[in-house]
């Protein structure tokens, strides 16, 4: 008798901790609950921390409310219809107000059914207004256009926090076919430099003969104008040794006079 009251008192103290373990709940952080009773949803979420619900009728689902990541391929055309392959990195976040909606109709993972779908049509209506030049070299601006128009489709149920383009893929053909064309941008460039620096070196050359001959005019114009100038001259220059003239011609022919200067010997000696 004694052990039947032991066992039964056993089972209630069981029957007791298992209530109590299924009447109790904890939200982890970064997360928010989604109470379900009976297969009816709540219309509140819970937050992170501990809790209280109805035992065995009632469970707790956690949804993310952290920043997510995903990776999504979109298979693009361009307005020169030229097939681009765009690898993205999306990066969302499920706000709370948002949570016991996309527990109920996307059952708690909207990426796939809600995000990825209006991504790509966002970002091939982007690219199909670009050539795939264009996508490869600008594909800052197809990334920042293909967020606005996906935050646009999405609408305020999910948040786009970012999209990150990590690689586009062309055919080969058409790589090839932008590498000679930048190419030929880059050589044609350097010929550009190349002869606006030899115009450059010929108007400074230009300049700089302008401005010697001027120079020249304006000394010959103030030699003319004071004849005494290259007396002056040769007065300033002189060392102090007296000077050698030397005619030019006859005292007849009225030829012109040339000075040197004579080096004595040290010593003054002969």
């Amino acid at each position: 008798m004694n052990l039947a009251k032991l066992v039964g008192f056993g089972l209630i103290i069981l029957v007791l901790v298992i209530a109590a373990s299924q009447a109790t709940y904890v939200v982890d952080p970064g997360f928010r609950g989604v109470q379900v009773t009976l297969g009816k949803v709540s219309h509140d979420f819970k937050p992170e921390g501990f809790g209280t619900k109805s035992p065995f009728i009632s469970h707790i689902v956690s949804i993310p409310v952290r920043q997510l990541t995903s990776e999504l391929v979109t298979e693009c055309y361009s307005s020169d219809l030229q097939q681009v392959d765009v690898k993205l990195r999306v990066l969302y976040r499920i706000p709370e107000s948002s949570v016991v909606k996309i527990y109920t109709e996307y059952a708690g993972d909207p990426f796939d059914s809600l995000i990825a779908p209006r991504i790509q049509e966002a970002l091939k209506e982007v690219a199909a207004l670009q050539s795939a030049e264009t996508i490869v070299k600008k594909r800052e601006d197809i990334k920042v256009n293909s967020l606005a128009a996906a935050r646009k489709k999405v609408g305020d149920i999910l948040i786009i926090e970012d999209l990150v383009v990590e690689n586009i893929v062309l055919s080969k053909e058409l790589e090839t076919a932008i590498e000679s064309k930048m190419v030929q941008e880059q050589e044609a460039a350097k010929a550009r430099f190349t002869q606006q620096k030899a115009q450059i070196e010929a108007d400074t050359a230009i300049i700089r003969a302008k401005g010697e001959a001027e120079a020249i005019r304006i000394r010959a114009e103030a030699i003319r104008d004071n004849p005494g100038l290259i007396q002056l001259q040769i007065v300033e220059k002189w060392d102090g040794r007296s000077p050698l003239v030397v005619g030019g011609g006859s005292a007849e022919g009225g030829g012109a006079n040339v000075l040197l200067p004579i080096s004595l010997p040290a010593g003054g000696g002969r």
